[in-house]
């Protein structure tokens, strides 16, 4: 079983190259898990409650769902634009979500774990968050949002709190545990726990002020803080108070994952709803780090977004970005991206190093021996290297080193047009076993590169008459026959 999860996403705006980035990543690692056998259930969506909407709405003349409506068909656009795979796009406005919500609520305030009090403190409406001293920037002497780099506003009013000091000491084990992968995270979020005292969290706001909101059960006076409501989209997703077995299949190998910026919402306050809730918590909280543009953190309020359909337009199809996109991808290191390192990855990797060898071989192929290759012998050097990349793939994928996994498969394929220079097959009268060697490595790395770049691999499947397997019968050398009938130019190159 594999349950991959990304955040919700927050449609104010249309996604951009950060959504794409983290989006991108999940179906990835669910085509993988598709690939090697695995039960996979792949869930994405929007997040669609919240005073940021509400203003947004209001700004433009249109009702809050009307708004909602119109922005989740666009993410899904971009998403069918994008080639993700995704099993279910869940919203916040759907109505078993909705449901699943309020269960929640009623049951942490039948466990008292929910009480009314009066708050006061510097808010950030794009981050939907209050902020602490400690958190906090001062900017000319005023508290700024350190993310969105935007002055705070000053909020007092009456609000229902989530007793989140009560799971202080839990969430300090769990945290020393491997639950968050990479684990420098945890430790980030564990220092911040031992610095300063763990304080409760407001989980609701005043209709009159924030009216686009599910109600709480108890007090209609009052609609759900939106992070409350969006982190519950996990369990609703996986069948939590509607199918129960669903749940049960799924939920014991559940993968969130997410940006580092939204990581004390996904560990501290997640995990301690979770545990009020006496759910399990998840598999693991796969964090990567940000795409850093003009010095600044990718995003719609930082004012340096990189368009998705841009990115299209420049690198030709989806398959273009989703590769470039993962052979960037850090789980640790903030990466500076630019059309130079985007044009050099595409160029020397996918049109030079992968696109080359695909049409050289199938040339070869269709000149040399009319297209029909049977079994021989591979040569040592590329078995040997082809067998050692697979077992390294595995181990790669399974860490979530995608960006590694990649570059091995590269170093095969380098290997592979080495190979073709060194022996020169098209001077040979019979050329059949270099051919054959050749093949097995296309349609082993055609079958490792399936999760980045599916069509791609769907077109050298039909031209080089590949077949259906499974990793585990990935054995190189045991194709019986090739049927070749097609050269493809995947990969124009771009002009830098």
């Amino acid at each position: 079983m594999f349950y991959v999860t990304t955040p919700i996403y927050y449609p104010n705006a249309p996604p951009h190259i950060g959504h794409a980035y983290t989006t991108v990543f999940a179906d990835v690692m669910a085509r993988y898990h598709r690939l090697i056998g695995d039960d996979t259930f792949f869930l994405t969506g929007t997040d669609e409650h919240g005073l940021k909407l509400q203003k947004v709405a209001e700004k433009i003349g249109k009702r809050p769902k009307e708004l909602v409506d119109e922005m989740s068909d666009v993410y899904k656009r971009y998403w069918t634009m994008l080639d993700i795979s995704y099993d279910r796009f869940i919203r916040t406005t759907d109505t078993d979500h909705e449901r699943v919500v309020k269960k929640a609520l009623e049951i942490l305030y039948n466990k008292n774990l929910i009480y009314k009090a009066k708050y006061s403190g510097y808010y950030c409406v794009d981050c939907e968050k209050f902020y602490s001293p400690e958190e906090y920037e001062v900017i000319d002497g005023k508290p700024y949002c350190p993310i969105h780099k935007k002055p705070l506003e000053w909020i007092e009013e009456d609000t229902y709190y989530f007793k989140l000091s009560d799971f202080d000491g839990y969430l300090k084990e769990i945290l020393k545990s491997y639950i968050v992968y990479p684990q420098i995270y945890a430790k980030e979020i564990l220092g911040k726990l031992m610095k300063e005292s763990l304080r409760d969290v407001s989980i609701a706001r005043p209709a009159e002020r924030v009216s686009w909101g599910i109600p709480l059960p108890f007090d209609q006076k009052y609609t759900t803080y939106v992070w409350f409501d969006a982190l519950l989209n996990y369990v609703t997703g996986a069948g939590w108070n509607s199918d129960e077995k669903k749940f049960k299949k799924y939920w014991s190998s559940v993968y969130h994952i997410i940006g580092k910026d939204i990581l004390w919402f996904h560990t501290v306050i997640w995990f301690a709803m979770l545990k009020a809730m006496e759910i399990p918590l998840p598999k693991k909280v796969i964090v990567h780090s940000y795409l850093i543009n003009r010095g600044l953190k990718i995003g719609k309020s930082s004012g340096n977004v990189v368009a998705i359909e841009d990115l299209l337009d420049r690198y030709q199809d989806s398959d273009g970005v989703r590769y470039i996109l993962m052979r960037v991808l850090n789980l640790s290191k903030d990466i500076d991206v630019s059309t130079e390192l985007f044009d050099s990855i595409y160029n020397s990797e996918l049109a030079d190093t992968f696109g080359n060898l695909i049409r050289r071989v199938g040339i070869l192929a269709i000149k040399k021996l009319g297209g029909d290759i049977t079994q021989r012998r591979v040569n040592n050097r590329l078995l040997d290297m082809a067998d050692k990349t697979i077992e390294s793939y595995e181990r790669l994928m399974n860490d979530f080193n995608v960006s590694l996994a990649l570059e091995l498969i590269m170093g095969l394929l380098r290997e592979a047009n080495a190979f073709i220079n060194k022996e020169r097959p098209w001077e040979k009268n019979d050329p059949s076993k270099d051919i054959y060697s050749l093949l097995e490595i296309v349609r082993v790395a055609t079958f490792l590169l399936t999760p980045v770049i599916p069509k791609a691999s769907q077109k050298i499947t039909r031209a080089f008459g590949l077949k259906n397997q499974h990793i585990n019968d990935l054995s190189v050398g045991s194709e019986d026959k090739f049927s070749v009938n097609d050269a493809p130019i995947l990969f124009k190159k771009i002009k830098t």
